[in-house]
């Protein structure tokens, strides 16, 4: 337990004891939030073993320095597992600026506030870097855009009980 953050740093040591072979590329990393927890659970890319929580906390708030201390603590950088879940997640993770911005994707350069060319341009440039202080990135990404699963509405009854 650090900062408020129950979190398995040793992931390996936690699937000996399930006796679970741990192949990263078989593992997805499942992060969701809210403004009063943060919940992590390994999932299984062919569903055939079970989830395994990794992280929780009831008391830190979704923001990116929470994010980075999930992060460090189940030692992302090891394993690389690809990573799943809602916009509001890929967002703090890549270090972009919250609410209402000008270029909110992550994928691409699409300027939300040029309306007269949303339902005309259906091809925007894809967004070639994140570097912080251009096209509101604000923080150093904690992940790869190449990694992220987008998965808008991922419900989990386990989320529930966890």
């Amino acid at each position: 337990m650090e900062r408020g953050l129950v979190a398995c740093t040793d992931i390996d040591g936690l699937m000996q004891t399930f006796i679970i072979n741990h192949y990263p590329l078989d593992w997805r990393l499942f992060i969701d939030s809210s403004k009063l927890s943060l919940r992590a659970v390994l999932l299984h890319s062919g569903n055939t073993l079970p989830s395994i929580p990794v992280g929780h906390s009831v008391h830190n708030k979704e923001s990116y320095e929470n994010m980075k201390i999930l992060m460090e603590a189940i030692n992302y950088d090891k394993f690389k597992w690809q990573m799943c879940g809602d916009l509001k997640v890929f967002v703090l993770l890549l270090g972009l600026q919250q609410g209402f911005t000008k270029y909110c994707c992550f994928i691409c350069d699409c300027d939300s506030r040029a309306r007269s060319l949303h339902y005309c341009r259906k091809d925007w440039p894809a967004r070639k870097s994140l570097e912080p202080g251009i096209m509101n990135v604000e923080n150093q990404p904690l992940v790869e855009p190449s990694e992220m699963l987008p998965s808008m509405h991922l419900r989990l009854g386990l989320m529930k009980i966890f």
